[in-house]
């Protein structure tokens, strides 16, 4: 029987701003597509899963020419986001059984931010996949998600764990850092976890036991070639 990689997605295609003015968000295109593709080349079946089990809504911003590479990528990405089953049949977070998947994969934009990272069903996946020791990626905006798995005292489950994730470089380069009501780099650092940062925009990636984190969009497909690696070594 073929792994399985559950993708968990946002549901929200706004992200609140500090003045409280509603930013048109969802998730980033290539953060999704590519290592979606990476996953079903390597013969991984995907499920997705949002909060409620509404379609992931797409940021269309991410599927520009300039912020999808080019205008041929970005039609593949909508292509694919537009065509594929697994994206248009989400299941909801509340109704993962954990026990079914290999690995879970987190990708990012902004909408992580508004929803999975106050979600208590992520939260409770979250501390299932740590439990497990099942592997986890995450990328770019998606480690907001990080925020959701919490003790009962309201700390981190992941304290002292070392991440990646969209810098506050990357965020004020990207226009939105003044506007933002928290930035991400920040949160994980006050919830206890250790941020590396490398250039703005590069490929980066870090383990951390079965944690693997990407910083930005460009870290998408080394991040899932990374997790398809360690799905191997465990066969």
């Amino acid at each position: 029987m073929a792994r399985t990689v559950l993708f968990v997605m946002t549901g929200s295609n706004q992200w609140t701003l500090k003045d409280g003015t509603k930013h048109p968000t969802g998730f980033w295109a290539e953060e999704a597509v590519a290592p979606f593709e990476i996953f079903r080349d390597a013969g991984l079946d995907v499920t997705v899963a949002t909060p409620g089990g509404v379609r992931p809504p797409v940021d269309e911003g991410s599927l520009s020419a300039e912020n999808a590479g080019s205008a041929q990528a970005a039609v593949h990405f909508r292509d694919v986001i537009e065509n594929a089953p697994e994206f248009q049949n989400p299941i909801a977070l509340s109704a993962v059984n954990l026990a079914d998947f290999d690995a879970v994969f987190v990708p990012g934009g902004h909408g992580p931010m508004e929803d999975l990272a106050v979600d208590a069903d992520a939260g409770t996946i979250l501390t299932s996949a740590k439990q497990a020791d099942l592997p986890v990626g995450i990328v770019c905006h998606g480690p907001a998600i990080l925020l959701s798995a919490v003790d009962s005292n309201g700390q981190s489950l992941f304290a002292g764990k070392t991440v990646t994730a969209f810098t506050n470089v990357e965020e004020q380069q990207a226009g939105l850092a003044d506007q933002a009501p928290w930035l991400l780099q920040d949160r994980l650092t006050d919830a206890g976890l250790k941020v590396l940062a490398d250039e703005p925009w590069a490929p980066h990636i870090e383990t951390d036991g079965s944690l693997f984190t990407g910083q930005n969009p460009a870290s998408s497909a080394p991040l899932a070639t990374a997790l398809v690696e360690r799905l191997g070594k465990a066969n």
